[in-house]
């Protein structure tokens, strides 16, 4: 629908432009305390309030922002730069042992949670927004073979596929040439997909203390000095939570929108 790809737009880009312009600007500084104003509610001077060490929400979300969408698009980066060519290697060669060892190791992968997977990396190698990177985007490479293969399939069966082969072109090329171009609409509405996901994993291992390091803000951090805090100042809470949730929510209508804009049979099936 037009209207989840619109407001999915709105959404991604006012995160994005969050963490853009705090590269250049900010309300107060993320580094500096100031313990006589902790705890203010909104107010003109504070628009988000502060926090239980004096610093401005306003800007601890948009260097959080920074964080987190740095961090999701990295980890999707990883999974789509490695799980794409198993993805393909494997729709290449249906049946053979090729495509059950690629097959197999995503299963053995998919069969622990990927927070699971990410906090035993993380723990292993120790906390901080590098090593959050390399484990959501280790449990992402399985995501992007398994959605690669599985889209790459049917149009292996397609005549101008056969055509190709007869005429001498390889796996490889043909891979590149014709599949490739084929898929990339579900590889873009799953890259959506496993944005959104990247955040929540960095927030959720951010939570725990094994995302980004102090002094650096983080979302899901935020969430987890405000726990203890929601009675006397909510707003602690609320402004890392809505950040978290209206970043994912945008994601995911931007997903939903980009499926039914790059597939138009399914806007005619509504």
């Amino acid at each position: 629908m037009r209207g989840s790809l619109i407001l999915g737009l709105a959404l991604t880009g006012l995160a994005l432009l969050a963490a853009g312009l705090s590269f250049l600007w900010t309300p107060g500084d993320v580094t500096q305390l100031a313990i006589a104003d902790k705890l203010q509610p909104p107010s003109g001077r504070h628009w988000l309030g502060t926090d239980h060490l004096g610093r401005d929400m306003l800007s601890m979300v948009m260097v959080g922002a920074r964080v987190s969408i740095a961090v999701a698009l990295v980890a999707v980066g990883i999974g789509l730069g490695l799980g794409l060519p198993l993805g393909l290697l494997a729709a290449a060669h249906p049946g053979t042992w090729i495509d059950e060892a690629v097959m197999r190791a995503n299963d053995l992968v998919f069969a622990f949670p990927s927070l699971v997977i990410a906090i035993l990396i993380t723990a292993a190698l120790g906390p901080s927004a590098l090593n959050a990177i390399i484990a959501i985007g280790i449990f992402n490479v399985p995501v992007f073979a398994r959605v690669a293969r599985g889209a790459a399939l049917p149009v292996w069966t397609l005549d101008y596929i056969r055509a190709a082969r007869v005429a001498g072109k390889g796996a490889a090329r043909i891979s590149l040439q014709h599949v490739l171009p084929n898929i990339a609409p579900v590889l873009i509405v799953q890259a959506t997909i496993q944005f959104s996901l990247g955040i929540l994993a960095e927030a959720g291992l951010s939570y725990v203390g094994l995302g980004a390091q102090p002094p650096t803000p983080s979302w899901g951090r935020m969430l987890a000095e405000a726990q203890t805090l929601t009675a006397l100042a909510p707003h602690v809470a609320i402004v890392p939570g809505l950040a978290i949730v209206l970043t994912v929510l945008g994601l995911n209508l931007l997903g939903d929108g980009l499926r039914d804009a790059l597939d138009p049979r399914r806007e005619r099936a509504r």
